[in-house]
């Protein structure tokens, strides 16, 4: 008897702490129900708020004159973070209402404010963005970029925000946490060193107008050589001709050198510099014969007029001294050449007439005599600049035989088989 009721003694109690299991599964299943739910209307607010706010930003700047600002608003997810912070504080001015324990009531309220400040940082984030976006577009924004400014402000509202944040989970004044700030100025300095340094950098670059969108530089000690396609806070990137991309930090195009060639672009002229290295065993002086046959060139007529009137009258001073052929000025033909070269370019329609135009003879080497030109072509597109300098320096090159010269090259194998067989034969 005793044996059966100590059984169901047992049996009842481990009864009821199963019925107390289930209700406690069953009371945090109603919870976490409760929760799904609450999230799921959460988010169904939030995005009929920002449909909404969507709705009547773009109405109102298609008014003014601003769609393009409704579209990059929507683009950069502003509504959608305004839309979720103002459900937020509905949710924080109702929590005194509901029936929670202070010290859950406390963390809610805490997660919830931390969470809003985070919406409304994103959101003027995403306005900074679509400022950027929208300058970028523009006529202006093609030359001097913003980007640099921009993301320092981003770190400046994310730092604002992380204080905020941390003051609010801390329950701390922010003016506390900036405090402490101050004390670790020493190790922010350290922290930030490379991002007050582009800031610098890039103030100056804009300033004294160094850099913009679409340069071509050159700065060969970082392998960068072609046009700035994006200019950022810490970085420029540079695509190369070989369309590889080189980074740059920002510091470095303000502390090193580099060449730009934005501005001979702007000037209208590109400048051709080249020499002719002349054979220097075929420079002479020309006789009355060929002179003469040289006058057949238009280009040059009137100089060997000019030249030969004032030959006359110097050699008509020296008197008798001429009678020695050394004593006499006379014409070469490679000074005539320099006077032909000359009236070509100032006669090209593509050469710039506004800049310097010079064809000068430089000192002998072992290689000839080089011979170079100086002048600008009128078109600074590269593909043009190569086709105007090739078509010139194909005449030059073709011409030069006329005044009886011959460019030096170097010996080739070719030039030594032909004087080893010319000397077998005449053995």
């Amino acid at each position: 008897m005793q044996n059966e009721t100590s059984i169901s003694q047992v049996l009842s109690s481990s009864g009821y702490g199963l019925v107390n299991e289930l209700l406690r599964d069953a009371e945090w299943l109603g919870i976490a129900l409760l929760v799904v739910a609450a999230v799921l209307v959460f988010v169904g607010v939030a995005m009929l708020i920002a449909r909404a706010l969507a709705g009547v930003a773009r109405r109102t700047l298609r008014v003014v004159g601003r769609p393009e600002w409704a579209a990059g608003l929507i683009s950069r997810n502003v509504f959608r973070n305004i839309g979720f912070a103002l459900p937020l504080l509905a949710v924080l001015s109702n929590l005194p209402q509901l029936a929670i324990r202070p010290e859950l009531a406390v963390l809610l309220t805490r997660v919830f404010t931390s969470a809003g400040v985070v919406f409304i940082f994103m959101s003027l984030i995403g306005i900074l963005r679509t400022w950027e976006d929208i300058y970028s577009s523009s006529r202006r924004g093609q030359i001097r970029s913003i980007k640099g400014y921009v993301e320092l402000a981003r770190i400046l509202l994310w730092l604002i925000c992380a204080i905020l944040v941390l003051s609010v989970m801390m329950d701390r004044s922010p003016l506390l946490m900036l405090s402490g700030l101050g004390a670790l100025s020493a190790v922010l300095l350290l922290v930030f060193k490379d991002t007050l340094l582009s800031l610098v950098a890039s103030t100056q670059m804009s300033n004294y107008d160094m850099l913009r969108l679409g340069d071509w530089i050159e700065m060969p000690q970082a392998g960068a050589d072609g046009f700035v396609i994006d200019m950022a806070l810490h970085t420029v990137k540079v695509q190369n001709w070989d369309k590889t991309v080189t980074t740059i930090p920002t510091y470095k195009l303000f502390s090193e050198s580099f060449r730009n060639w934005r501005h001979m672009f702007e000037s209208g002229g590109r400048r051709i510099k080249r020499t002719l290295r002349i054979d220097a065993s075929t420079v002479r002086f020309l006789d009355e014969a060929e002179i003469s046959d040289l006058r057949r060139y238009a280009l040059i007529r009137d100089y060997l007029d000019g030249k030969q009137v004032e030959l006359e009258e110097t050699n008509r001073k020296l008197g008798e001294l001429t009678a020695v052929p050394a004593n006499r000025r006379r014409l070469t033909n490679i000074g005539t050449f320099r006077a032909y070269a000359k009236a070509y370019i100032e006669n090209h329609p593509e050469i710039h007439k506004g800049m310097l135009m010079i064809v000068r003879m430089m000192e002998p080497q072992s290689e000839g005599i080089p011979v170079e030109v100086y002048c600008f072509t009128n078109n600074t597109a590269w593909v043009e600049y190569e086709r105007i300098q090739g078509d010139i320096f194909d005449h030059l090159l073709a011409i030069l035989p006329e005044f009886w010269l011959r460019l030096y090259q170097a010996p080739a194998g070719s030039d030594l088989s032909r004087l080893q067989n010319i000397t077998r034969n005449e053995q």
